[in-house]
């Protein structure tokens, strides 16, 4: 168990750079993950499952007990980010299943991976994990609701489908696993340890069959769009996300916290539903954004973390001056 737990860390720490190689093996050798294209709603299940088995009835007593921060940072992250991805399809002129991956990417719940992103910046982690379990455990209604709202004039939106699924995909796992953590307790502390090791060994999985899937698509002129549209749609998302918790006065962890919840996405439940109800070309915006959003976010938390070192060291220099002249 602690070799697992150490070898979780380990690819924790690599893991962005774990996945560019990963995907560019799968595109080099497409035939490697194939056998997973069907099985991605499991690996999201199992990942899904891990966080439930996280979850602690304080992390629910949070939502409750300040409900307002956790409220507008959900509602932040479901206004901000579909329309930024409708509007960068209106701009660069995306169509068919490629604007549908881009809107869909925008309609995900908040990505698991922004509470590490939060931590290493300094932020209000408590803050980011409520916000991260309500948007997730609103999905089933958001998703298609955003979807139809947004995406509908690309294609049919199968809404009742996929209100259906994502109930079945991000609901039930998570309840399963808030229930066997609620009955079981201390027992299951040395299973969430290795969690990391299984929730980045099935992202790596998801991306390799999109990958896989699209092999013979990636490298065309649409594609190639997404790129800067993926971008773009990450960037924007941290930055409205940190002035609207501006606007609203939260303190500076506080503002780390919603700027990762507001910019980073559920990318691996993008991949898979619109694997399952598009096309695989739909995935791709989702695989491009799993890659870049760890880029973005390891990048603005290492600078964050360092903006606060240096505040700190200057304030205690200053305290350090004050004392000397006593």
């Amino acid at each position: 168990m602690e070799k697992a737990e150490k070898l979780g860390n380990w690819i924790g720490r690599w893991f962005t750079i774990l996945v560019v190689i990963w995907a560019i093996f799968n595109y080099l050798l497409p035939q490697t993950s194939q056998w997973v294209i069907p099985n991605t709603s499991y690996l999201l299940g199992i990942i899904l499952f891990g966080m439930g088995l996280t979850l602690r009835g304080e992390d629910f007593a949070r939502i409750v007990k300040r409900p307002l921060p956790v409220i507008l940072g959900t509602v932040a992250h479901y206004v901000i980010m579909p329309t930024i991805a409708w509007l960068l399809c209106q701009i660069f002129h995306l169509t068919g299943a490629t604007a549908v991956g881009v809107i869909l990417v925008g309609s995900c719940p908040s990505g698991t991976s922004s509470s590490v992103m939060a931590y290493l910046a300094g932020g209000d982690v408590a803050l980011d994990v409520s916000i991260e379990t309500l948007s997730t455990l609103l999905a089933p209604v958001a998703l298609p609701s955003l979807l139809m709202l947004f995406a509908g004039q690309y294609v049919t939106i199968p809404t009742t489908s996929l209100f259906l699924s994502t109930i079945r995909i991000v609901l039930v796992p998570i309840i399963l696993g808030v229930l066997i953590h609620t009955f079981f307790g201390k027992k299951v502390d040395n299973i969430t340890k290795v969690l990391p090791l299984v929730s980045q060994t099935a992202i790596l999985l998801i991306i390799g069959a999109v990958i896989s899937a699209n092999h013979a698509e990636l490298f065309t002129a649409t594609t190639a769009l997404v790129i800067p549209v993926v971008i773009l749609h990450n960037l924007s998302g941290y930055g409205l996300g940190f002035l609207f918790s501006k606007l609203i006065r939260l303190k500076d962890p506080q503002r780390k916290a919603i700027t990762f919840e507001v910019g980073m996405q559920d990318s691996s439940l993008g991949a898979t539903l619109s694997m399952m109800y598009f096309s695989p070309a739909a995935a791709i915006p989702s695989t491009i954004f799993s890659v870049w959003h760890n880029i973005s976010g390891s990048v603005l938390s290492s600078y964050w973390r360092s903006h606060t070192e240096r505040k700190r060291n200057k304030v205690l220099a200053m305290a350090g001056n004050l004392n000397s002249v006593n």
